[in-house]
């Protein structure tokens, strides 16, 4: 007996109405803030995601060479193609540059709670804008992506932290270049690893300093304040010149969180230095979003989104420099917060009208019937074998049909169709030419019983 293969999903209709369910509150909440949809090849040349994220990457890709001897593979996320979409015409885009897609992705890696081998993702991004503003915008959709399924700042947090105030910290510390991207690599994993193990990591990088190193990691972790973080960092600057830096970063942070306070987020938002995001081509704020413990009690499971600023990757695939800042979101941690917070809608996909013919005779004029009422983009059934009236009339019911059209022989006679509510029991005789707006109506409003 076949099987399909681990860390993939079959969707049955239900599953894919939930799908699309979520599909389409992500997709209104990104038009909503001006986003227009795009799309990429699934199968990509192999070069671009190690470009952007390393050799390393290939052992978690579905790679292989293909009939033409060229190294591709199934496309594990959207952002590299598309910094090569953007790039190809960066000169005639109208900036700022507002795109998102819904589309699936590939990685190949040990299934495991809220992470598979195929995924469905949303991502919006951002091209063309220096400044907070993108971030803040950015953030705005993200956010909008969550509350359009009823969920409030008790339920989520969209964690806030700063790549550049990182390397500004190492800056401090005379650490820079590939061993500053080692550090916070380190940095990234410090929650998710045991802080012996931390100590052990950085060893080669700080020696006997590590110890201190460490504190002043665990310190930026807890500061939650702007005046805070400038207090601490001003404190390590050894120079005017990197606090100078320090202070122009922190009016990018000023600038950020009013423009984030001025569209009433702010309930949403919390500044948490914990927040590194591992992958080396982010250059400036990054976030997460998670969902709330019951009471405040910290947070829980993987991240519900992630991203940031990364305005060194369209140059690096060969093209002129662009500003970027964009996140993902994907569909199977999604699904479940959903479900935990019974944010999921009950999934009825029941036509609107079912058609009953009275007898074969009738048939004809059913089938007539029933095309007329989709075309005019009422959902309708009927049954395909044309069984006895009696067990139609059940069918109809097992259908969850709003509405039973009955194509009598008497009525018909008369140029006219019976039009039951199959929830109030009450019906009305129409003509047969007017089937369908009659319908429309009593859909609408009902038909009471007599």
């Amino acid at each position: 007996m076949l099987e399909r293969l681990p860390g993939f999903r079959d969707f049955y209709p239900e599953d894919c109405a939930r799908r699309d369910f979520i599909f389409r509150v992500w997709t209104e909440a990104a038009r909503r803030h001006g986003f227009r949809r795009y799309d990429i090849p699934t199968l990509e040349p192999l070069e671009l995601f190690t470009e952007k994220s390393g050799p390393e990457i290939v052992g978690q890709l579905f790679n292989f060479t293909d009939k033409g001897g060229r190294e591709v593979a199934l496309r594990p996320e959207l952002t590299p193609s598309l910094a090569r979409m953007v790039g190809a015409r960066v000169a005639t885009l109208k900036k700022p540059v507002k795109w998102f897609n819904i589309a699936e992705n590939f990685r190949y890696e040990k299934p495991q709670e809220g992470r598979l081998r195929s995924h469905y993702q949303l991502n919006c991004d951002i091209f063309g804008e220096p400044g907070p503003a993108a971030d803040a915008e950015l953030m705005a959709v993200c956010l909008a992506c969550l509350r359009g399924f009823g969920l409030g700042p008790e339920d989520f947090a969209l964690r806030l932290s700063d790549r550049t105030l990182w390397s500004l910290l190492l800056e401090a510390l005379g650490i820079a270049g590939d061993k500053a991207m080692e550090v916070l690599g380190i940095v990234d994993k410090f929650e998710r690893t045991p802080r012996e193990e931390t100590l052990k990591r950085l060893e080669p990088h700080f020696g006997d300093a590590r110890e201190d190193f460490l504190g002043q990691v665990e310190t930026l972790m807890g500061l939650r304040e702007i005046e805070e973080m400038g207090a601490f960092m001003r404190s390590l600057a050894p120079n005017a010149a990197i606090r100078e830096k320090i202070e122009a970063r922190l009016g990018m942070w000023r600038e950020l969180l009013e423009a984030l306070d001025a569209m009433d987020l702010t309930s949403f938002v919390r500044i948490d230095l914990g927040i590194v995001r591992g992958l080396a081509y982010y250059t400036g704020f990054v976030f997460e979003v998670f969902k709330l413990a019951p009471a405040g009690a910290g947070y829980v499971g993987r991240a519900l989104a992630g991203g940031g600023r990364y305005d060194h990757l369209v140059g690096k695939l060969g093209f002129p420099a662009t500003e970027a800042v964009g996140f993902g979101m994907g569909d199977v941690t999604m699904a479940q917060f959903l479900e935990e917070k019974k944010q999921l809608p009950p999934i009825i996909e029941a036509p609107d009208v079912y058609v009953v013919a009275a007898r074969e005779g009738e048939r004809r004029a059913a089938l007539g019937l029933v095309s007329r009422l989709r075309a005019a983009g009422i959902r309708t059934e009927y049954a395909l074998r044309a069984p006895g009236f009696g067990k139609q009339f059940r069918l109809a019911g097992q259908s969850g049909a709003r509405l039973a059209v009955v194509v009598g022989t008497d009525e018909l006679a008369a140029g006219n169709v019976r039009i039951k509510d199959l929830g109030s029991g009450g019906e009305t005789l129409v003509p047969l030419a007017g089937a369908p707006g009659a319908a429309r109506d009593a859909l609408a409003g009902g038909i009471a019983s007599a």
